[in-house]
């Protein structure tokens, strides 16, 4: 029961933390549409959408990242999938930004991207008894 206890502690840290990954990719996206000229792009990368569109497509992600970790603190098993493929796109998302724009803010974009890891192990490694140790 001991195991079951501490993988439920697993979960609930995940839901937390995409929460917070959530809330940074809000932060992030609101800065993007707000002062497209604070993230500098050059002609080096390859950009597919301009700055605004990428912090309006950050900012949505954002909020449906933050929608799956409350799922999850509530035992929702939509959540939990929703929760798995929001990070691994948020994951793509954050490093073809890095990759596109390296000057702007590579830390922020690789602690996005661990977060990111650490969620989806804590989501994949086990499941099972999650629902019944929250009651």
């Amino acid at each position: 029961m001991a195991s079951q206890d501490a993988w439920s502690g697993w979960i609930s840290f995940a839901g937390i933390v995409i929460i917070i990954v959530g809330g940074m990719d809000l932060l992030q996206g609101f800065v993007a549409i707000l002062k497209d000229e604070y993230v500098v792009a050059t002609s080096k990368g390859l950009a597919i959408l301009d700055v605004t569109a990428w912090g309006w497509a950050t900012l949505i992600w954002g909020g449906i990242l933050i929608l799956a970790g409350l799922g999850l603190l509530g035992g929702a098993g939509w959540a939990r999938w929703l929760a798995i493929i929001g990070v691994a796109v948020n994951s793509i998302q954050q490093v073809a930004f890095l990759a596109n724009y390296p000057q702007a803010y590579p830390l922020w974009n690789l602690l996005i991207v661990a977060l990111n890891i650490v969620v989806l192990y804590a989501l994949t490694a086990r499941w099972q008894g999650f629902r019944d140790s929250l009651a």
